[in-house]
């Protein structure tokens, strides 16, 4: 199966890259496809998930914009109509060798009880959590074979294989772009900048990860 990893849209257009989201079995968002910072109607949030839903089988995971957004429950409902399988700290099963849960975007303490849940279940075991910086304490070492995150912008400015800043993990973050701890972890750079700092050496990405039958670890 291929899919498409969307995360941190941001409230911005992307059907520039619509002909790429028809090439993928199903649509993965992990989290923050809205703009919490901005008071406005999520426009271009909106029109990207109609859109999505109406292509291809959608599974929608919960950032911290959606957790914090000044109109949280409205935004919720209107998930809910979309169509999208909302995954907050749910487990669904796609195949009898592969089940999807979703860890959510949580105000301290983290309830981490979905990971456990998952890493009990047979077959492939794929996490969304648009946190990367929950990796080590909540997911590692606990039988999820990969998980998916945003949230780090891709460190914003990058040097060489390093960024520079991301939210919850500060100057010189550990997880911005790409695989990590033996390919278990991945994590997309995102798919806009809504930050008043321009991204450099650091552009957005559009995730189509493709998983192959046999070994977890290829």
């Amino acid at each position: 199966m291929t899919f498409a990893v969307v995360a941190d849209l941001h409230n911005q257009s992307c059907e520039e890259l619509y002909p790429e989201l028809r090439k993928a079995d199903m649509i993965l968002i992990v989290g923050d496809l809205i703009n919490r910072h901005k008071h406005i109607e999520q426009t271009e949030a909106k029109r990207f998930l109609r859109d999505a839903v109406a292509m291809k089988p959608v599974l929608y995971a919960i950032g911290n914009h959606e957790r914090k957004f000044y109109q949280a429950e409205a935004w919720r409902t209107l998930m809910e109509e979309s169509g999208a399988e909302i995954l907050d700290n749910r487990i669904l099963r796609l195949r009898d060798d592969l089940v999807v849960g979703g860890l959510s975007s949580q105000h301290r303490p983290v309830d981490a009880q979905i990971v456990d849940r998952l890493a009990r279940e047979s077959g492939f075991r794929l996490l969304l959590c648009h946190h990367p910086e929950y990796y080590p304490k909540y997911v590692q070492g606990k039988g999820v074979d990969l998980t998916l995150a945003g949230h780090a912008h891709g460190g914003q400015v990058r040097l060489g294989n390093v960024g520079l800043y991301a939210p919850n993990q500060w100057f010189f973050p550990k997880f911005t772009s790409g695989f990590y701890v033996q390919k278990r972890l991945l994590v997309s750079r995102g798919m806009s900048n809504h930050a008043i700092v321009p991204r450099i050496h650091n552009p957005c990405e559009l995730i189509l990860l493709t998983l192959l039958p046999g070994n977890p670890d290829r």
